[in-house]
Formats: structure tokens, C-alpha cells, sequence
């Protein structure tokens, strides 16, 4: 695999940011699986290649892997900040398909992420499900009103400068309201995973219910654990195994 770390000038955020790309070999780039994969709250785009296997993961895949940088921004056009949802929904895909030549076709392309990377690719998937072959959340935060209205002073700033001072979280930012708009057979599949003594564990098991209800094909996996790297790992590998198809199936 190849590893680049990536810094150019973003025209969504106006600023230069960063990402890491995984590319496999001595392969054409258009031919191979895409991922999209999102870090948490306190990490950055370096986190998954730091704490995981990833790299052997998408090797033994014949995948590439795009981990961009969004700060603790909860994948959000934000009201009082930069466009975050934008870039990482739109410009992150049309500059790595324009410079390393990735597909743009649906099949090859997932997104998945954990704890605040979790909420951000389950609301790339169910914003344009079109987009994506599957959606892999691990230990998600899936109730961003919940998580709003209980988060501690300092996070508040953070949520009003996400949403708006005192504004409701828009339909656009909500889970829960962008899987009643969405049409169930154009989703695409999903991969849950969380740690049984996880504090995001009831939201995940109610994220279940609601795609499930809904009629989304979804895999849910659990072990015992909490908010950690160990589960994360193992649910990035299980994630690939379920959600890619094999190389010679495309």
C-alpha cells in the first residue's frame, strides 16, 4: 500500500486542511474499493492508521482508504464556522477521484467511521444513499438532539456554533429524520457495531431498531467493552469482511 498524508487548499473550508490515503499497488485506482473513513470527536485524520490495523485490513482488500480532518465539527455545515459537510460529503470525493483517479461508481464506494465519525457516515449514507454501497458505525452517536441538550457548558458553545445559538438541530443534521425521508430500497447497506458497557450503547441498539423498522439491510455486531480503539479495530476489519464485495466480484 501506498500512504500518503495529503495537504491542499480547500475551497468548502477556505483554509488548507488535511488527509491520509491508503492506495493499493500495482493496480488501476479506478478499479478498487473506496472508504471513506471518518474519526471521532478528540482524534484527527491521523487516529485510524496510529491505533488500528486498518492498512492490513485494506491491503487483504484491495482497498483505498481516504481518513480526512474535521476537527470536532459533527460533520456539520456549521452555522458559526466552516462547511464541513460540504467538503467531506462532496469536494474530499471529486478531489481524490480527479487527482488519484477513484471511481465514482456506487459499488465501489462505503463510508464508515466511529463514535462522531459514526454519526458523520451514517449521515453521508442517509443523505445521498445513491453515493454509497454500504455504511459501516461503530459506537455511534446517533441522537444529536439528545447529545445537544445533555452536552456540559463547554460543549454547548460548541453545538451553538454547530446549529446556531438556541437553535434546534436542523432536519438535515438529524438521523432520525433523514431515515423517515429516505426511500428504503435506494439505502445501502449497513454495519453497527458498539461495546456493551459503552454509554452509546442504548442509542445504537434504538439506531438498530429505527433501520431495521425501516427495512435497511443491516448487520449488527457487540462485545463487551466500551468506548475504545480495541473495538474499533476489530469492527473496521469486520466491517470490510461484511460490507466489500470480493475484488473479482465487481
Amino acid at each position: 500500500m501506498t500512504y500518503l498524508r495529503c495537504d491542499f487548499s480547500s475551497k468548502s473550508l477556505e483554509m488548507c486542511t488535511s488527509f491520509i490515503a491508503l492506495l493499493p499497488e500495482d493496480v488501476p485506482l479506478g478499479d478498487v474499493q473506496v472508504i471513506y473513513l471518518l474519526h471521532g470527536l478528540s482524534d484527527n485524520c491521523t487516529g485510524w492508521t496510529r491505533l488500528t490495523g486498518v492498512e492490513r485490513y485494506a491491503r487483504e482488500h484491495n482497498a483505498a482508504v481516504i481518513m480526512p480532518e474535521v476537527q470536532r465539527s459533527f460533520y456539520a455545515d456549521m452555522a458559526l464556522g466552516l462547511r464541513y459537510f460540504t467538503y467531506i460529503s462532496q469536494e474530499l470525493p471529486a478531489f481524490c477521484r480527479r487527482n488519484f483517479g477513484l471511481s465514482a461508481a456506487r459499488e465501489r464506494n462505503f463510508v464508515m467511521g466511529l463514535s462522531m465519525g459514526g454519526y458523520g457516515a451514517l449521515k453521508c449514507a442517509l443523505t445521498a444513499p445513491e453515493r454509497y454501497a454500504g455504511c459501516g458505525a461503530f459506537s455511534s452517536v446517533t441522537d444529536i438532539k439528545a447529545r445537544r441538550k445533555a452536552a456540559p457548558d463547554e460543549q454547548r458553545r460548541e453545538f451553538d456554533a454547530l446549529y446556531g445559538p438556541g437553535r434546534a438541530v436542523p432536519a438535515e443534521s438529524d438521523l432520525y429524520a433523514l431515515l423517515r425521508k429516505a426511500d428504503a430500497a435506494a439505502l445501502p447497506r449497513f454495519y453497527l457495531s458498539c461495546g456493551e458497557e459503552d454509554g452509546l450503547w442504548d442509542g445504537n441498539l434504538r439506531m438498530l431498531k429505527a433501520l431495521e423498522k425501516k427495512g435497511a439491510d443491516v448487520r449488527f455486531e457487540h462485545w463487551p467493552g466500551g468506548h475504545e480503539w480495541r473495538l474499533w479495530d476489530r469492527s473496521v476489519e469486520r466491517a470490510m469482511e461484511l460490507l466489500l464485495p470480493a475484488a473479482d466480484a465487481l
